[in-house]
């Protein structure tokens, strides 16, 4: 049974601004924004390069639920994602090396976080 984690909703009050953000500031492309009825809108979007999309709207979560914490984005250099983000006005943290792992934090403007994450090297897959 394959088992994919491909939409991740995040909790938002202001979906323009949370659209705004994530397309004109980190980046991410806008695969729609619908408005399927019943005052419901759905805005998914995804980093470049990824799978894996989040999903902001009215109707689809609770405003004020908890927010998610701890999402990563995986990048190849985390030196020049971070010089990109800052360029684009993105408030991130310096860059933190953990031994291999270097991490950079970011926060969209609900407070659901981020990490960059940067891995120099990953274990081989164990043998089957």
């Amino acid at each position: 049974m394959d088992m994919r984690l491909e939409l991740v909703p995040l909790p938002v009050t202001d979906v323009d601004r949370s659209k705004a953000f994530y397309v004109d500031r980190v980046g991410f492309v806008l695969d729609h924004d619908i408005e399927p009825g019943n005052g419901m809108r759905i805005v998914q979007l995804t980093p470049p390069g990824s799978a894996c999309s989040v999903v902001v709207g009215v109707g689809i979560s609770d405003p004020d639920a908890g927010r998610v914490n701890g999402l990563h984005l995986v990048v190849d250099d985390i030196a020049s994602a971070r010089e990109e983000l800052r360029s684009r006005e993105v408030d991130i943290s310096d860059v933190q090396d953990m031994g291999g792992v270097k991490y950079a934090y970011f926060s969209d403007p609900d407070g659901n976080s981020w990490a960059l994450q940067e891995i120099s090297s990953r274990s081989p897959e164990p043998p089957a």
